[in-house]
């Protein structure tokens, strides 16, 4: 395989296992529900394994992404909405007073952001 090829199969690998992540779901999830085996979704993921056309309009339904997005980087999830997804998912499993400690926390860094501008 050219080096092209390779570095485009490991840029899909890495949006896959991106939306996989950004969906809450687990490789072993994941190939329950697409009929697959555990092991083909982690060589999927590591960029050893093609994916077919087919494949990835599969995946894209399951993670709700755009295929486009997996195949070529554009499209409607970008890595920083993914970043903001995977966060939510994350709070949301936070206790009540764990969560208000960090909402002022994040109030402390904002208000410290913008003293560092006025210097």
């Amino acid at each position: 395989m050219s080096k092209d090829g390779t570095e485009l199969r490991e840029a899909i690998a890495g949006r896959l296992r991106m939306a996989r992540e950004s969906a809450g779901l687990s490789q072993g999830q994941v190939a329950k529900r697409l009929g697959m085996h555990r092991p083909t979704i982690s060589e999927i993921e590591a960029g050893r394994r093609r994916v077919s056309a087919e494949e990835i309009a599969t995946f894209g339904k399951l993670y709700g992404v755009d295929a486009n997005w997996i195949t070529e980087g554009s499209g409607d999830t970008t890595e920083g909405t993914d970043k903001i997804m995977l966060a939510a998912r994350q709070l949301s499993k936070l206790k009540d007073k764990d969560l208000d400690k960090l909402l002022g926390l994040l109030q402390m860094l904002r208000g410290t952001e913008g003293s560092d501008d006025s210097e």
